[in-house]
């Protein structure tokens, strides 16, 4: 929930800003500075929460605790790479692809009852699934507008 309270709001201060600078509305890049905030939110979960984020990631899977440290910083990465005019559309398919490969640790948290915050396995459990889902296509649907196919 928190990530879209800061997509939404970021938005609004960003489209108000940008019509400030440039005399004209510009939702695309109000939109990927937008994302850009949210990833650096996200990003800070990352160091944060590094314990619970690393529950998140399957047991199967080597080295959990630096793949969390190292998404963090591909996250703040991609998000500079949105703001960049020549960088905008590879960064824009780079972090459709990043989304697409999370939803499994979602579903996998989920399934877990992890509470990412907490370090602790008394999260929301399958429930947080109805709003993660979507909120991840929204995600998804976000980036390729406002950094691939800018309308």
């Amino acid at each position: 929930m928190k990530p879209l309270v800061i997509l939404l709001s970021s938005f609004v201060i960003a489209t108000f800003a940008v019509k400030m600078v440039n005399k004209d509305y510009n939702f695309a890049l109000s939109a990927r500075i937008a994302m850009s905030m949210m990833l650096c939110f996200t990003a800070i979960g990352h160091f944060a929460f590094t314990k619970g984020m690393s529950m998140m990631v399957p047991q199967f899977i080597p080295f959990r605790t630096s793949l969390v440290y190292l998404t963090g910083l591909f996250e703040i990465l991609i998000a500079i790479g949105l703001l960049i005019p020549k960088l905008k559309v590879i960064s824009g398919w780079t972090l459709i692809i990043f989304l697409l490969l999370m939803l499994p640790t979602n579903i996998y948290a989920s399934i877990h009852n992890i509470n990412y915050q907490k370090g602790t396995f008394d999260g929301n459990g399958l429930s947080y699934l109805w709003f993660r889902i979507p909120l991840q296509f929204l995600f998804i649907t976000w980036t390729y507008f406002s950094s691939i196919q800018i309308i």
